[in-house]
């Protein structure tokens, strides 16, 4: 993802902030993205000093260069470094440190005392070969390992031990996407409109906003179509540039769609002057996310492996089935199926919401849902006890992840006693 000063947008009429996309075709920077990759491929066992050296010996040092900057930026997110040093480097340098001290100490003692007949005088020059030798036998390893990983934890002496490497054509589609995903960063409310999209598509969009945790209100425009509200990272007084990042990852998954329309509301400039953005499927912007799969928070994927680690007597899958709720439609977390009765319960999971968008989805849910299901709310959300009544579900509080033997101590009440099954499906 590119950084803010890496940004180039132009101002238009009516507020709008315009980035300056690159032509993806465009030889001239095809040729630019080749020759930078040129550079990165093939470098494992090189560090990342001796990297940049080649980088500016081909590009230079010019700040104004912003576009090799991104491009740059995205190369470097594709590369895996790693301390290159037999033994830690803090203990390298501290070893060496202790023997210089010691060895100075010793020449200047030597060098105070009077001429001997007969004794070699110490030479009270240092002497960092034997300095080495001194911290290498202390530690147990050669002097070649302590001047070899002396400093290999400094950023310039990491080693690449892997790239992922990409052709310039999707390089330079990669910098355009990063070009809309900065911007967003300076969001405070963005609607995305999708039209014409099968059951699976709005399903996955659910389930990206839901496990990105993002702050979603949802309104029915049409038979196939559906309006989505998204609050930006700007208009939160917390975790901000968590959630902006966020928002971020998603913009791939909006990409996947057919006809859509993403209008999202700015806070520009160090004044942070009110301005728009707009992206539709008309900007060319190509997503490099996969068409299947979702993100996982880590407290869920940790609850999800306890569960089953735990519960053999129950299955736990991520459910896919959609269902109508009022004007829009829901899609659970998980479905809990009962391996001896094949008897099943809906498990929902509120957790990264803000508190009045989780207020509106209970009340969703209060007046749509008539099977019962499983609701796990998190502490942090201080939903009271009267708003969750009148919900036919089973209720678990948590404070950052869901008891697993508590949700199925509910499902299990929910099954036998009177719980309407949901079906094996």
């Amino acid at each position: 993802m590119l950084t803010g000063k890496m940004v180039r947008v132009r101002h238009a009429r009516g507020d709008r902030i315009l980035p300056y996309y690159l032509d993806t075709e465009s030889e001239t920077w095809l040729e630019v993205a080749e020759a930078l990759l040129e550079i990165f491929r093939d470098k494992e066992g090189h560090t990342r000093g001796e990297i940049e050296e080649e980088i500016e010996e081909t590009f230079g040092s010019d700040p104004g260069q912003l576009v090799q900057q991104g491009l740059i930026k995205l190369l470097e997110d594709r590369c895996e470094f790693d301390v290159a040093s037999d033994h830690p480097p803090e203990q390298l340098r501290e070893a060496t440190f202790r023997a210089a001290a010691l060895y100075r100490a010793a020449v200047g003692q030597a060098s105070s005392l009077p001429p001997q007949p007969g004794r070699l005088e110490a030479c009270p020059t240092f002497d960092r070969a034997i300095v080495l030798k001194q911290a290498a036998e202390s530690l147990g390893v050669t002097p070649e390992q302590v001047e070899a990983g002396l400093f290999a934890d400094l950023r310039t002496e990491q080693r690449l031990i892997r790239f992922r490497n990409i052709s310039p054509q999707h390089l330079l589609q990669r910098y355009n996407v990063g070009l809309a995903q900065a911007v967003l960063l300076r969001s405070t409310r963005v609607h995305l409109a999708v039209r014409g999209e099968p059951p699976n598509r709005y399903r996955q969009l659910l389930r990206q906003m839901k496990f990105h945790r993002l702050i979603c209100e949802m309104k029915k425009t049409g038979s196939d179509s559906y309006l989505f509200h998204l609050d930006g990272p700007l208009s939160l007084f917390s975790a901000t540039q968590k959630y902006g990042l966020q928002l971020a990852m998603f913009l791939p998954t909006v990409l996947l769609c057919r006809d859509f329309e993403l209008r999202a509301e700015l806070r520009w400039g160090p004044q942070r002057k009110p301005k728009s953005f707009l992206l539709t499927p008309k900007d060319g912007l190509v997503s490099h996310a996969p068409d299947t799969g979702t993100y996982v928070p880590p407290e869920v994927a940790m609850f999800v492996e306890l569960f089953r680690k735990r519960r053999p007597d129950w299955e736990i899958t991520e459910e896919t089935e959609i269902i109508p709720l009022g004007e829009g439609f829901w899609v659970p977390d998980f479905r809990l199926r009962h391996r001896e009765s094949k008897k099943s319960v809906l498990l929902e999971i509120l957790g990264f919401w803000r508190r009045s968008s989780a207020e509106k989805h209970l009340e969703c849910l209060r007046r749509h849902t008539r099977e019962p299901f499983l609701l796990a709310v998190s502490d942090q959300l201080r939903i009271e006890e009267a708003e969750l009544e009148g919900l036919p579900a089973g209720i678990h509080r948590f404070r950052q992840m869901p008891l697993v033997d508590e949700i199925a101590r509910l499902a299990e009440e929910l099954l036998t006693v009177g719980g309407k099954e949901k079906g094996p499906a």
